[in-house]
């Protein structure tokens, strides 16, 4: 599979600006640029793994893109969070 420059761009605007998005609906997990972007990427892929599979179809084209990869990265910021004891130290949910 080949990847042209402009689809790696667009990977990766879309994986930041999800894991920004993501960490602003889910407070207390941010991780910073590097970290956001990768929740990001790795919540497009579960985003487009899982939503479909739910029967979900949310918008077209990048829109799409942005609102699959931000709900797959809220569902992994929460599993973070479940796995790390919560938001920051034993503080728990909000």
């Amino acid at each position: 599979m080949h990847m042209s420059g402009e689809s790696i761009l667009v990977i990766l605007l879309v994986g930041i600006v999800a894991g920004w998005l993501a960490g602003q609906i889910v407070r207390g997990t941010g991780f910073g640029l590097i970290g956001d972007l990768l929740v990001g990427i790795l919540g497009a892929l579960i985003g487009a793994w899982m939503l479909p599979r739910l029967g979900i179809q949310l918008g077209t084209g990048i829109i799409r893109a942005i609102v699959n990869s931000t709900i797959g990265a809220i569902v992994l910021l929460l599993v973070i969070r479940l796995v790390r004891g919560g938001a920051s130290g034993r503080r728990g949910w909000r």
